[in-house]
């Protein structure tokens, strides 16, 4: 019977609340308490639980000197008094308590985990025993407990209070592990009613201490739970607590898990205490051999009994067999024993069913704990209750040394104490019979084989297929072979027939086979000839295949071809003429142009793809007025268009500027010869009139980069003036400004393609060309040159240059 604690949380209260100061350190109520109906109560509370603690003590006791007795009556040959009275006197004559004696006595004839580990019990015991409580006791009376109990609730009860106290634990969790990987609480204690409900079930799949345990098959020691990133009962409780997780089992089958909990952190533990933790588990299995789990109708798991298994193997369509564990002398999973197989089993080495019934399954077949693991696969299985399937797992049987192998599809399955092993080898001739068809089928090759003494014939159905005719219809002889064919191929097909028939040569053709149906099928035949033994030809194999396909893949390929060829002409000569003219225009080498207290050049460097060849254009011209037309531009796009509307803009530019207007009246007019004359072309363009009297340049700019000023070793853009581009509306007008220069002072007139690059903006790259345009340099052409040198552009734009130097 449970009989609640005083200070439970249920009971717990103002009311009823007992101060400090009225309990005395031993827990005895002080006079006061004693004398108030709550101190009365929790007397009598205190009073119940040290009398049910002696009453289990004693039980406990009894039981194990029964025990003790007992080994004594095996061992001295007496009978139940004689034993009895010597037990007494040992106990009397050692000065030792008569139940530690019996313990001791119990552990020498054990030799079990529990006798190993009894010695090192106490010096890790974190509570100090008393003289009759010692640690051999506590663990035998726990494992006497956990024996006798008829449920598991009690086995933890018994663990915890005698066991797991000592070594500072506060709670134990026993799981009870079911065969689709789930885990129940079968039973606990230290943990609140309330955490134990709300874990009663965990659902496959779902990682905790308990199921890593579970599927790695050995004990998850843990310093603390919440370094495993794991969730479990009692997590919120102890969460820096260490823990422990033990797969409860016996003879290689896994029946749960038993957890401990710590509430603090957990050192490194001797090998002893994991030792005595594993027993304890051990004891945990005998119960839970037997636990049924929530929803089981009756308990399978220890029954031995297969009939039933077997009568079910035997109605199935795959080969199976039925293993049974077989366990060593000390009761440890050693093998597998095939107790069972159907009817349709099949022997991978191809041995008769009678070797195989009853034979150990690695005496059997030795490889299976090889390569494959397919022995441990069986060992899981049998162990968690998992069930384990593989598609085209490898198997090799070891037969008179002679390794086999064979691939099949397995499923392995743990049925209450036996495991069923179902593999469906797969029949090597038949795949590849099978996979040969599928390729015949998808490459359309049709094979024969025609017997030429007795005249017999034999085609598969892709050649049926291929001929358009029945598979029930007769095959064509090779000798009837030029019928079917088109009239114009007879020549090659007799070539073929003579090099295999009479030169008895393989030899291949190719013709056109024309069917009933009025279809035309291109066709590669091959063939070669068989002879017998006395070097004469017998029989002709060969296949043929369709390459109907492939033929008027070759045909359009070679018409592409054919149009790609032309294409790629028209387009070369297209850039040619376009280079021509674009050359006949602005060379890209040009005399310097020389005017009254004025020098002029120019440069310009082409596109260096000729697909590229772009719009840029340039001018530099003395006027019938003695004044000089600067000009430079770029026309949008690339190709014949391009170059010819810049050779429209260029001319028109060079015939209005006799008119003696300024430069911003002359893009103005510019631009609507863009707009309206060109077919919508744009372009951006720079000009400048320079009167070298006054030496004052005039300049206006249409979306254009503004010209750069070189003075005194500085190199500054000149404002930038408003102007649209030209060609993008019908009428614009654009802004003018004076530049007033003097001796030695240059000027730069340039397109984009001296400074575009792909990585970094304009502002970037014009700095940069400000820094080159400050080196001096001896002569105005060295500098031009020089910019065209140490140009950064990456887009491989044609680019154009118009520099002045006042002299």
């Amino acid at each position: 019977m449970n009989i609640p604690e005083a200070t439970d949380a249920n009971a717990a209260g103002p009311a009823d609340a007992t101060d400090e100061t009225d309990v005395d350190r031993s827990g005895e109520l002080s006079g006061v308490a004693r004398t108030s109906p709550v101190g009365r109560l929790a007397a009598t509370v205190e009073r119940l639980r040290r009398e049910v603690r002696a009453a289990q003590a004693e039980a406990d006791g009894r039981a194990l000197i029964e025990l003790a007795k007992g080994i004594l009556v095996e061992r001295l040959g007496c009978g139940p008094a004689q034993a009895a009275r010597q037990l007494t006197e040992l106990a009397e004559q050692a000065k030792v308590p008569q139940l530690q004696l019996a313990v001791e006595i119990i552990n020498q004839a054990a030799h079990d985990r529990l006798s190993e580990v009894t010695s090192t019990f106490l010096a890790v015991a974190t509570e100090p025993a008393p003289k009759d409580d010692a640690p051999a006791v506590r663990l035998r009376a726990a494992e006497s407990g956990a024996l006798a109990a008829d449920d598991t609730q009690a086995v933890a009860d018994s663990l915890l209070q005698h066991a797991l106290t000592p070594l500072g634990a506060v709670a134990v969790a026993i799981w009870a592990a079911d065969a689709d990987g789930s885990l129940s609480l079968a039973g606990s204690a230290g943990f609140s009613a309330a955490e134990a409900r709300r874990w009663r079930y965990v659902p496959p799949g779902v990682a905790t201490m308990a199921r890593r345990a579970l599927s790695e098959r050995t004990a998850q020691w843990a310093s603390s739970l919440s370094g495993t990133g794991l969730p479990s009962i009692g997590h919120a409780a102890h969460p820096d607590g260490g823990r422990v997780a033990v797969p409860a089992g016996s003879g290689g089958r896994i029946h749960g898990v038993l957890e401990i909990a710590w509430p603090s952190a957990l050192e490194p533990q001797p090998p002893q205490v994991v030792r005595q933790v594993e027993a304890l588990a051990e004891l945990c299995s005998h119960t839970l051999e037997t636990h049924t789990l929530p929803g089981e109708g009756h308990d399978v798991r220890g029954t031995n009994d297969v009939s039933e298994l077997i009568d079910l193997v035997d109605g199935l369509h795959d080969p199976a067999l039925v293993l049974v564990p077989h366990l060593d002398d000390q009761g440890r999973l050693a093998d597998f024993r095939i107790r069972h197989v159907n009817g349709r089993f099949l022997d991978p080495a191809g041995r008769p069913r009678g070797t195989v019934h009853g034979a150990l399954l690695l005496e059997a077949y030795p490889m299976v704990a090889g390569d494959s693991d397919l022995f441990q696969c069986v060992e899981r299985v049998y162990a968690t209750g998992e069930t384990f399937r593989a598609r085209r797992m490898d198997l090799t049987a070891l037969v008179d040394q002679v390794p086999v192998s064979a691939v099949a599809d397995i499923n392995v399955s743990r049925h209450g104490g036996t495991v069923l092993l179902i593999w469906r080898i797969e029949d090597e001739t038949a795949r590849l019979a099978s996979l040969l068809q599928h390729a015949q089928r998808l490459g359309r090759i049709g094979g024969f084989e025609e017997n030429l003494l007795t005249g017999e014939i034999i085609w598969n159905d892709t050649l049926f297929d291929l001929y358009g005719r029945s598979p029930s219809g007769a095959p064509v002889a090779l000798e009837d072979l030029p019928a079917h064919a088109h009239p114009d191929d007879a020549v090659a097909i007799g070539r073929f027939l003579r090099t295999v028939l009479h030169h008895r040569r393989p030899a291949t053709a190719a013709f056109r086979l024309q069917r009933p149906d009025g279809v035309t099928r291109h066709i590669r035949m091959v063939a070669e000839p068989v002879l017998d033994a006395d070097d004469q030809l017998f029989v002709v194999r060969g296949a043929y295949q369709d390459i109907s396909a492939q033929h008027w893949t070759e045909v359009a390929l070679a018409v592409t071809r054919d149009q790609l060829a032309h294409t790629e002409q028209q387009a070369h000569e297209r850039n040619r003429l376009t280079l021509q003219l674009q050359h006949a225009i602005m060379p890209p080498t040009q005399a310097p142009l020389r005017a009254p207290g004025l020098e002029v050049a120019v440069r310009y460097r082409p596109a260096e793809t000729e697909q590229l060849v772009g719009g840029d254009w340039y001018d530099a011209v003395v006027l019938p007025s003695g004044l000089v037309l600067l000009c430079v531009g770029d026309v949008a796009g690339h190709g014949i268009e391009a170059a010819t509307s810049m050779v429209v803009l260029r001319n028109a530019l060079r015939g209005l500027a006799v008119t003696g207007a300024g430069p911003g009246q002359l893009l103005s007019w510019l631009n609507i010869v863009a707009h309206h004359l060109t077919g919508g072309v744009t372009a951006t363009a720079v000009c400048g009139i320079y009167d070298p009297r006054r030496r004052v340049l005039r300049w206006a700019r249409a979306g254009h980069l503004p010209p750069v000023l070189v003075r005194d070793a500085e190199a500054n853009p000149l404002p930038l003036l408003k102007g649209i581009l030209l060609g993008a509306v019908p009428e614009a007008t654009f802004e003018e400004d004076e530049v007033q220069l003097a001796v030695h002072d240059t000027l730069l007139m340039y397109t984009d393609g001296l400074i575009e690059r792909r990585d970094r903006s304009v502002e970037v790259s014009l700095r940069q060309l400000l820094n080159a345009a400050r080196t001096t340099s001896r002569t105005l052409d060295h500098q031009l040159d020089r910019l065209l040198t140490y140009s950064r552009s990456d887009t491989d734009d044609d680019t154009c240059i118009v520099g002045i130097q006042v002299a």
